[in-house]
């Protein structure tokens, strides 16, 4: 896969010499941080381009896309949209890594997708880091964003070899073992009371649960994770396992917390990814990507729109309790209409994902209204030999409708209209799922 990242950089900086050049990416922390490393490199090679952040690629957008001149760089999105480039001249590049159908692909489409080379998973930043570096040996700064968006994405779980180089690059960053909650660097209080990546009974989404767990415990509110004693950080441990007795794998509340200098001062990399996922799906991807290339007036910006999507995801974590459920065997569909914005449906159901509600192997299905259409969101909890984006893709057949993500994590925007015609479709589709198994 280098070795055409390095045919396809040349190939780019030869077709781009005297065109504009358009990338358009995900609004994901993934595909924030992959638009701020092609932006960097752009910039420094005094290119003129223009990025378009996006939540989801339609087909009109790309036909509107095609009409205009320059060439057309996909970060982060468009491996599910092959179909629409087949007909044009416009140079079509790709970095991406979500799943794709070989047989779409057509000789004016450049592409770099792990998946064509049967890689192991890699993030879209990263992608677009390693056609950076491509590009230029200078551009090995921007390791950093790679490590943001592959954090992000939740790909540092089990990190590829190439993923593993890019993480040596990166400057600045420190690895250490600790608690899966996050952020490392800020209060307990807070880093307790808003802990998404690993939920606590009792604790997550309550102040009130919170204290009472650093009571127990004897350690101030006001501390940090990282600035925790060994004896502090075993009583925490203790006291969170307790809590999360009938929690799936509860070992893995410790893992790898990774700190990165950003602006001058030490952070957790996943509140880092968090802010910028947050700024995105409150409307917000231009301060997201302006944050990434550390403007210092986004960064305020940024920290102001993260306390109210905070805010946002508790009050939607005690509503989404109160949403009538479809239950049925080995699935749950969480259909919050209008009661939860489509922006954070994904995130609520992530989080779910990871809860004790639900047995292993659970299949949950988001679903929240946009306009005069649906987000739907699909995770699995646990580790399970499914792969949702085939289920969704099957119950889609007779709808328009793209699917979108990766076989544990996946999604696609449906019209409102078809909303009870799809649920029953989808109900057949995830029982025959649960008899196949």
């Amino acid at each position: 896969m280098i070795d055409e990242i390095n045919k396809l950089a040349k190939e780019f900086l030869t077709l781009s010499k005297d065109k504009p050049i358009r990338i358009i990416s995900h609004h994901d922390t993934d595909g924030i941080t992959s638009a701020a490393i092609i932006a960097k490199t752009l910039k420094r090679l005094d290119k003129k381009f223009s990025i378009k952040i996006l939540k989801n690629l339609e087909g009109k957008t790309i036909k509107q896309e095609l009409k205009k001149p320059g060439i057309l760089l996909f970060t982060d999105l468009a491996s599910n949209s092959l179909e629409h480039f087949k007909e044009t001249s416009t140079p079509i590049f790709i970095l991406d890594h979500h799943q794709i159908d070989k047989d779409k692909l057509t000789d004016n489409i450049r592409i770099i997708n792990p998946h064509l080379f049967n890689e192991e998973e890699i993030s879209g930043s990263g992608i677009c880091y390693l056609f950076s570096k491509a590009i230029s040996e200078k551009n090995k700064d921007l390791a950093n964003l790679a490590v943001i968006g592959m954090i992000g994405d939740r790909l540092d779980k089990n990190i590829s070899k190439i993923a593993q180089q890019i993480i040596n690059e990166a400057q600045d960053l420190e690895i250490k073992k600790g608690l899966q909650i996050f952020s490392a660097t800020r209060p307990l209080k807070r880093s307790l009371e808003y802990s998404s990546s690993t939920y606590i009974p009792g604790v997550t989404g309550s102040s009130i649960g919170v204290l009472e767990l650093l009571r127990e415990v004897n350690i101030p509110p006001e501390k940090t994770l990282c600035e925790l004693t060994k004896d502090e950080n075993q009583r925490l441990v203790t006291a969170i396992m307790v809590r999360r007795a009938k929690q799936r794998e509860s070992d893995e509340i410790i893992g790898n917390i990774y700190l990165l200098k950003f602006f001058n001062r030490k952070e957790d990399v996943r509140e880092l990814s968090t802010q910028i996922n947050a700024c995105s799906r409150l409307g917000h991807p231009d301060i997201a990507l302006a944050y990434c290339l550390e403007n210092s007036k986004a960064k305020t910006q940024a920290e102001n729109i993260y306390v109210k999507y905070k805010q946002q995801l508790v009050s939607a974590l005690s509503l989404i309790e109160k949403i009538p459920k479809v239950k049925g065997n080995g699935f749950v569909i969480l259909n919050a209409k209008e009661k939860i914005k489509d922006t954070i449906i994904g995130t609520v159901t992530s989080i779910l994902s990871s809860s004790m509600n639900y047995e292993e192997g659970t299949i949950l299905i988001g679903m929240a209204y946009d306009k005069d259409k649906i987000k739907v969101s699909a995770r699995i909890v646990g580790k399970a030999e499914k792969n949702l984006k085939e289920i969704l893709e099957k119950s889609l057949v007779e709808f328009e409708a793209e699917v979108g993500g990766h076989q544990a994590a996946a999604g696609c925007l449906l019209k409102k209209e078809d909303e009870e015609k799809f649920i029953n479709i989808l109900k057949k589709n995830l029982e025959i799922e649960v008899v196949k198994i």
